[in-house]
Formats: structure tokens, C-alpha cells, sequence
């Protein structure tokens, strides 16, 4: 079998031996490339055109962010983003690499894990991206979504459960912070329903993601806290679970859980999916968006069950097609639909409208 050919964009000599000699101590992994700069990554990404690019954020010359944006337009290439920012601005730019087309973070090692610990999480993690079939430029693709209007969806395209609904729950892994903005800014400022929202990060990089989607999106974004109140209709507001922690609805309040990873995610989609189907059942519009893994497919078949309108985002407007083909394949969703119809949809649906 051949072996993962890799480039290494680092500025730190230090950390770019390590991750040199992590990977090609390893029979799977063929480094073909170091730069140590965003300039060089960008020039020998276009000559050797490597399976993966792992990427350091802070760089001179020019940075992790617009080192991104310029491969995933001109030389799309699986990037795996691999660094120790833990500052706002820092953390701000790695939000942006994600939604231009990186695929994953990995924090550098901080010294209280084993270096075998760490290099066998790299190692493990450069090869499960190298399996994604990336996109041209995503942002380019995504654009202009907030001109769409809800009215002009077909009057009968899919079967909507009746009742008034009282939130949305939605749920997002690889590729989620993009697919979440798109949608989000999409979303006029008066949308009147909360939407609960699970996306998989880890602490450090998650700790400051709710502050950056509030600043790009017209709707207010923020960790959900324990025992809030569910917003009634028309105060529209974004619910994010904070990293390590599960969220999920009890009567009419947010909850927060220490319980056990679920598909090893933790928070896990499925939790919060559950929950909503319990409590609210027809009341809930669900929606399951990119992601490697099947966390969230039996939740928003549950949805379903009780009587809520389920979506799932269709492969074509994945990054990776995984949650979602899991729901499909369970007949969890009522509609597969391509991400720039996700927020036509979901201001439809709130407006009351039987689409």
C-alpha cells in the first residue's frame, strides 16, 4: 500500500522535527516536504502535491489563515491545522482557517501528555483526514447564501409536521464551523427561534468559538448555561454546548451533563437530539450537518419518531459525508437538502409555512 505523502508548514524548528520524525518513523506516512513559512507551504503545495498538509497558524511571511484560503482555492488539499494559539485573536484566525477549508486542529503538545501519546493522536488523525475528499474554495461556494429567500422553495417539496415550533437543535462535526456560519448568516436578525447547537471541538479551541460566531452572524451566539430558560418564539438566540459537556433540553431549560462520552464525542449530538425529541417531539425541527462519525444519526431519528421535521445536509454540500449518510441510511431524515437550502428551510418552517 502506497504511503501518505505529507508537507509540514511550520515556523518552529523545534516542532516541525518533531512532527517530521512523529510521522515518518511510521510506515504509513512519507513526509515530502518541510516549509516554514505560509509563502513556502503555499509553493510547495503547488510542486509536490502532497495528500495533507499539516499547518501551523501563527507564521511569518504569511499565515496559517491565508496560506488556507489560497490552497483550498488553487491546489485543494486535506489541512490539518496544528497549533498552540489560546489567545482571542489567535483562536479567532483558527475559526477562520475551518470555515476556508482546514479540516481539523490539533493542539501542540503542552508537556503534561507523553509525546507518544501525542504522536500517535497526529498520526491517527493526518490519516483519517487524508481520506477527505476536499472541496474547491468553499467559501467562494457558499457565498451569497443570505440573498435567498424562503418564499421561493417549491410549495410542496418535503411533508412538515403541524404545530408551532419551539427550537431548533442542530448538530455539526468535521467541516461544522463553516457549514454552521453559512447557515447562520443566512439567518435574518429576528429569526424567532432559539437554535441549540452541538459542534465538536476541543476545549482549548472551542473556548472562544461562540465569541467569534456571535461577531460574524446577525444572531446572538453564546454558551449555553445551566438551568437557562428556553427562550419562548420570537427571541431567536444560538445555544452552543461548551466543550466537554453535553447539552441537552429538561422541561423548558437547558441542561448541562458530565455523563460519559457518547461515539466518543463529548458534547455528542445524539444527547441533545434525544432530549429534544422527549420534550418538545413535533415542536422540534432538527437538523444534521457534516461530519465524520455517525453521532447524531439516532438522535435525529428520534426527532423524526416523535414528529419532527429531521434535515440532513446531502453529500454533494459536505466536507464529509458520515453523520449525515448515517441518518439517511436509518430513514432518520425527511429531507435531504444541499446547505444553501438549510436556512430557506428553517425560516420557512419558523414562518409556519407547510413546505
Amino acid at each position: 500500500m502506497s504511503r501518505l505523502r505529507v508537507l509540514v508548514v511550520e515556523d518552529s524548528t523545534t516542532v516541525r522535527k518533531h512532527i517530521v520524525e512523529a510521522l515518518s518513523q511510521r510506515p504509513d506516512f512519507e513526509v515530502v516536504g518541510e516549509a516554514c513559512d505560509g509563502k513556502q507551504g503555499i509553493e510547495m503545495c503547488m510542486a509536490l502535491r502532497p495528500d495533507v498538509i499539516t499547518l501551523d497558524m501563527m507564521m511569518p511571511e504569511l499565515s496559517g489563515l491565508a496560506a488556507t484560503e489560497y490552497i483550498m482555492a488553487y491546489c485543494p488539499t486535506p489541512i490539518l491545522i496544528v497549533s498552540s494559539s489560546t489567545n482571542r485573536g489567535e483562536l479567532f484566525k483558527t475559526y477562520e482557517a475551518l470555515a476556508a477549508g482546514a479540516l481539523d486542529v490539533l493542539d501542540k503538545p503542552l508537556g503534561a501528555e507523553s509525546d507518544a501519546a501525542w504522536e500517535d493522536q497526529l498520526a491517527s488523525t493526518v490519516k483519517l483526514i487524508a481520506r477527505i475528499k476536499v472541496i474547491t474554495h468553499p467559501r467562494a461556494r457558499l457565498s451569497g447564501l443570505s440573498t435567498l429567500n424562503p418564499l421561493s422553495l417549491p410549495a410542496s417539496p418535503m411533508v412538515a409536521s403541524g404545530g408551532a415550533l419551539r427550537a431548533v437543535v442542530m448538530g455539526a462535526s468535521t467541516g461544522g464551523p463553516g457549514a454552521v456560519l453559512s447557515i447562520l448568516k443566512a439567518l435574518p436578525a429576528d429569526f424567532p427561534l432559539p437554535i441549540l447547537l452541538v459542534v465538536h471541538l476541543g476545549r482549548v479551541f472551542g473556548s472562544a468559538f461562540p465569541e467569534w460566531m456571535d461577531g460574524v452572524s446577525s444572531l446572538r451566539v453564546g454558551f449555553a448555561q445551566h438551568g437557562e430558560a428556553l427562550p419562548p418564539p420570537g427571541q431567536g438566540r444560538v445555544f452552543l454546548a461548551p466543550p466537554d459537556m453535553h447539552l441537552m433540553l429538561k422541561g423548558s431549560r437547558l441542561w448541562l451533563d458530565d455523563s460519559p462520552p457518547r461515539h466518543s464525542c463529548k458534547p455528542a449530538v445524539d444527547v441533545l437530539f434525544e432530549s429534544a425529541a422527549r420534550e418538545l417531539g413535533p415542536a422540534a425541527a432538527g437538523c444534521l450537518l457534516t461530519g465524520m462519525g455517525k453521532d447524531g444519526a439516532l438522535g435525529l431519528l428520534a426527532l423524526r419518531q416523535a414528529g419532527a421535521m429531521t434535515l440532513a445536509q446531502d453529500e454533494a454540500s459536505c466536507v464529509v459525508y458520515g453523520m449525515p449518510r448515517e441518518a439517511v441510511a436509518l430513514g432518520a431524515a425527511v429531507k435531504v437538502l444541499p446547505l444553501d437550502r438549510m436556512a430557506p428551510t428553517l425560516m420557512a418552517l419558523a414562518a409556519g409555512q407547510r413546505v
